[in-house]
């Protein structure tokens, strides 16, 4: 977060001898530390959901073996996952020392990112302006300025998917890039001449090292917001940096090939594999749909981002929102979904901008005073239409805001059910859940680099055949043969096998848990 303020006071007695200083928090310290115990809190309030099954398996599965852990959600090897990240390792070895579960590492993952996340924001935003309050605007801005239609993916971070996504490697990436963005921008800035030999150089080069690593880290978290912090960094550097050289270029040369290096070097898996892989485009295509109604009260941002490029065609966030634009319209015009990712990172730009406009001290004048009031009221639609009910418990709610979503748990099934055993289950729900509490699924709801996606496809063709209401005892037996099933998870409107036993169920979502085969 942004650094506080140290005020000189005239005192008396022992004050004196320590200079008279007096520390003041800053403004973001303040409401940012307030932000960051709020929704720690609305984070822990709500059941884990959607996309926290697999990164609760991924735990579960390095907590079994760190070095050659197995596939997140199928008995298969797991080598080539790009699931298994550095940051992931870290989770497994903390689950290991501590013997906690899958989700409860998430639970405690969650305040973890955003502190990162809080303290990166603060640092980019002190790249772009002094002034104090800006940080506390940007981080308003980045948190409502969204649309009136609920946007829930991984790496967006309004209010609402807050709740849900804090703990995913997304909100650590999205952390890291914008630490990166502001070291670069350092390193931009830096007027220090270079040498290319002696100490001196090599100690100047360290920074641009670092830099390059912190890159090639979040390739490796999070390839897909790695491809929003490359745009950004080249914005940055491209707007900050003055009296392009061939030892300015080295040291940038050198940061890229750093990243490159780490990324290249790290052995679950080839990230830069990931680049032709389209398996995962066609879930993405949803991304692009209902633009408008997910993105629209970003709008007084660009008004401002307009003013900015004006005033300067090498503004960092003027640059950053025409490469982030680019890489969207890419991904829509090649079918290449998956770039879709970063339309949350995309709309950093001009709210940023117009936190860093709406930060100037008075007085104000009518233009600045309509856009205040504009923004004031985009907020607010923001937050009563989609955003307040991330942090207003149904108890505590006069209005009737719509809540973060509630899954049930699946830890009634999963006591039963011996870690590392097959499951088939025609639920949503489940399918999306139980892996995280040890067991594996015959097909993965996920595409994955480490399962052959034609190999996932007929697996799921697999399922079907199974639950199909025509299907013979004898075919039944021989997928739960093929794929050595233990156990179905039903839901209450699928009948259960004649051959299956039945050995609990849920009072709450009527499932049943019933076991196959032979041990």
């Amino acid at each position: 977060m942004s650094a506080g303020v140290l005020i000189r006071r005239p005192v008396r007695g022992a004050t004196a001898l320590r200079g008279g200083r007096v520390w003041r928090p800053s403004p973001y310290q303040v409401f940012g530390f307030l932000f960051w115990l709020v929704m720690s809190l609305a984070y822990w309030r709500v059941p884990l959901c959607c996309d926290a099954g697999v990164h609760a398996a991924v735990v579960e599965r390095l907590k079994d073996n760190l070095s050659h852990p197995r596939h997140p959600m199928a008995d298969l090897p797991g080598a080539g996952s790009p699931y298994y990240s550095p940051y992931a390792l870290a989770e497994g070895v903390f689950a290991r020392r501590t013997g906690l579960t899958g989700w409860d590492v998430l639970r405690v993952a969650g305040p973890v990112n955003l502190l990162v996340l809080l303290t990166g924001i603060g640092r980019f935003v002190r790249l772009l302006t002094p002034r104090p309050w800006a940080p506390v605007l940007a981080l308003t801005a980045m948190t409502l300025l969204w649309g009136t239609e609920r946007a829930w993916w991984s790496g967006y971070l309004g209010l609402m998917s807050m709740t849900g996504n804090l703990g995913y490697p997304s909100t650590f990436a999205i952390g890291l890039a914008f630490w990166a963005w502001a070291a670069a921008g350092a390193r931009a800035r830096d007027e220090r001449r270079v040498r290319y030999v002696g100490p001196r150089g090599l100690r100047g080069f360290t920074g641009y090292a670092g830099t390059g690593v912190l890159f090639g880290v979040i390739l490796l978290v999070h390839p897909i917001t790695a491809v929003a912090a490359v745009t950004g960094a080249v914005a940055v550097v491209l707007g900050r940096q003055r009296g392009w050289c061939p030892a300015v270029a080295a040291r940038w040369a050198l940061t890229g090939a750093v990243a490159l290096l780490v990324a290249g070097g790290w052995p679950y898996f080839d990230v830069f594999a990931l680049a032709g892989d389209g398996s995962v485009d066609g879930m993405h295509r949803r991304l692009y749909a209902g633009l408008p109604g997910h993105f629209w009260l970003v709008l007084p941002g660009l008004p401002v981002l307009w003013g900015r490029a004006r005033r300067s065609a090498r503004d960092p966030l003027v640059l950053m929102f025409a490469l982030d634009c680019l890489v969207v319209a890419y991904g829509w015009v090649s079918g290449h979904y998956t770039y879709g990712r970063i339309l949350g990172l995309a709309l950093v730009p001009p709210q940023f901008a117009l936190a860093v406009e709406l930060a100037a001290p008075g007085p104000w004048g009518v233009r600045r005073r309509l856009l205040g009031a504009v923004a004031a009221a985009a907020a607010c639609t923001g937050l009563l239409t989609v955003q307040a009910g991330a942090v207003v418990p149904r108890s505590l709610d006069p209005v009737g805001f719509d809540q973060p979503p509630r899954w049930e748990s699946y830890a009634w099934a999963a006591r039963h059910i011996g870690r590392g055993e097959v499951v088939i289950t025609d639920g949503y729900f489940a399918a999306h859940a139980i892996a995280g509490y040890g067991p594996n699924l015959v097909a993965p709801p996920w595409p994955d680099a480490a399962l052959d996606e034609r190999a996932r496809l007929r697996r799921e063709a697999d399922v079907r055949a199974f639950l199909a209401p025509g299907a013979s005892r004898a075919a039944r037996a021989a997928i739960v043969r093929r794929y050595h099933v233990r156990w179905l998870l039903l839901t209450r409107w699928h009948p259960v096998p004649a051959e299956a036993v039945v050995v609990t169920w849920s009072r709450r979502t009527g499932e049943v848990l019933a076991r196959v085969g032979h041990p």
